[in-house]
């Protein structure tokens, strides 16, 4: 398989995760975002919306959207499992992990932000606005965890809320949020951070970062 995806991006940073978890061989195509790569005729021929990331299976699909590729390797490799076994329980971490992939990353990612910019926010403003609302999303985040957490987001193993997670405790900080008022996330953090398929995946330890 073949991930096309920016290495800072925390929709890329999610699917690497993904990958990772289920053990699945990959190699990395990087699309550079800020030099515009995602708009190439080249990317757009394999990804009409221009975004990150981009998944071309084995089989020859091209899948995109991250919810979307995550949902398929969850169905076509299902072990190691990223969602429970009841349809009560699946609902659950769906919500946890739509709660970060609806509710916050989309209002703190790189055309979002220039749009801020160009309303004439600097750069106290952008972190201002992508602080808001990722504080409004971890304080709900943090009640679920407590109430369905064993280690993790929801029970005692990584499910998708945690590839959700991730990546956006890494965003949190680039925009200095405090996250001192969220003990259970910080404590997932630190479990993933001793995690040999978290640390691979980290946007540090990608072959395009900086």
């Amino acid at each position: 398989m073949i991930l096309h995806g920016y290495w800072r991006s925390g929709t890329s940073y999610r699917t690497r995760i993904a990958l990772n978890l289920k053990g699945l061989a990959y190699r990395t195509a990087p699309v550079d975002l800020r030099a515009g790569e995602q708009k190439s005729d080249v990317y757009l021929a394999l990804n009409p919306q221009g975004l990150v990331p981009a998944l071309e299976t084995d089989d020859g699909l091209v899948l995109i959207q991250s919810p979307a590729i995550l949902e398929w390797l969850e169905e076509t490799h299902p072990t190691p499992a990223l969602l429970p076994s009841s349809p009560a329980e699946r609902a659950c971490v769906r919500a946890m992990a739509a709660l970060i992939g609806c509710d916050i990353h989309p209002l703190n990612n790189l055309r979002v932000l220039k749009a801020v910019r160009d309303l004439g926010a600097d750069q106290a403003g952008v972190d201002a606005w992508a602080g808001r609302w990722i504080l409004d999303g971890f304080a709900a985040l943090e009640a679920l965890v407590v109430r369905h957490g064993e280690g993790w987001c929801f029970g005692g193993a990584p499910t998708l809320a945690d590839c959700y997670l991730i990546p956006q405790l890494y965003s949190a900080r680039r925009f200095n949020v405090d996250l001192t008022a969220f003990p259970r996330l910080l404590e997932i953090e630190m479990r993933a951070e001793a995690h040999p398929t978290f640390v691979a995946a980290h946007p540090d330890n990608q072959p395009d970062a900086d």
